[in-house]
């Protein structure tokens, strides 16, 4: 009975170290190329792995393109959260949060671009779930500046007259947007001058 349990532990771990390894490969592909474009054939061929193998592993082309997508939002979450970290003051942290994304046209092309970007306008009127999650990582990305906002406010440094999800949204519209124009032009000025803009705002209308 231990023997039985001990093989069935090394077989659950080299399952799971097999299932990271396909995620890893996967992820870039499916960020560079989109869902659609993605076959199962650039994926054994990326990975070395049989179909079987890779089925062995997930459900679905689908179960697969949601566990890439969320490896990759934890690729670019996990950096901006260790930069947040550096300071415990809410207007620090929306400051920090400019100067993190200074430079994300750069980190993003390493990953083959922006998972948000890139997932979200391909699975636009293509896949419904794949989608759902995008805007679920949106939505939590609003909740958490949201937050910072609201920190501020009870901290005494934002103007308690500031709407904390309005500007929230607008500042994650604002970045979202200038990604977008960075990668369509291949220019990561539009993201600077938008980061110097956000600085702009807050410290004319939210900083006390």
């Amino acid at each position: 009975m231990v023997y039985f349990l001990y093989v069935c532990t090394i077989m659950t771990t080299k399952a799971l170290q097999t299932a990271k390894y396909i995620i890893k490969i996967s992820a870039p592909i499916f960020n560079k190329n989109g869902y659609a474009a993605t076959t199962l054939n650039d994926i054994t061929k990326a990975t070395g792995l049989t179909k079987g193998a890779i089925y062995g592993n997930f459900k679905n082309k689908e179960d697969l393109a949601f566990a890439s997508f969320k490896y990759m939002v934890k690729c670019i979450m996990k950096p901006l959260s260790e930069h947040l970290s550096s300071s415990n003051y809410p207007i620090k942290k929306l400051y920090l949060i400019t100067d993190f994304y200074r430079n994300y046209y750069y980190l993003s092309k390493q990953i083959g671009g922006c998972p948000l970007l890139n997932i979200g306008v391909d699975a636009n009127n293509r896949n419904s779930e794949l989608l759902h999650k995008v805007r679920h990582v949106i939505q939590r990305i609003q909740d958490q500046l949201c937050t910072i906002i609201e920190d501020g406010i009870e901290a005494n440094e934002i103007s308690s007259d500031i709407n904390a999800m309005q500007y929230a949204k607008r500042i994650d519209t604002m970045i979202q947007g200038a990604i977008f124009m960075s990668y369509t032009m291949d220019e990561d000025i539009y993201i600077s001058d938008t980061m110097d803009l956000i600085d702009n705002i807050i410290t004319k209308e939210l900083k006390i």
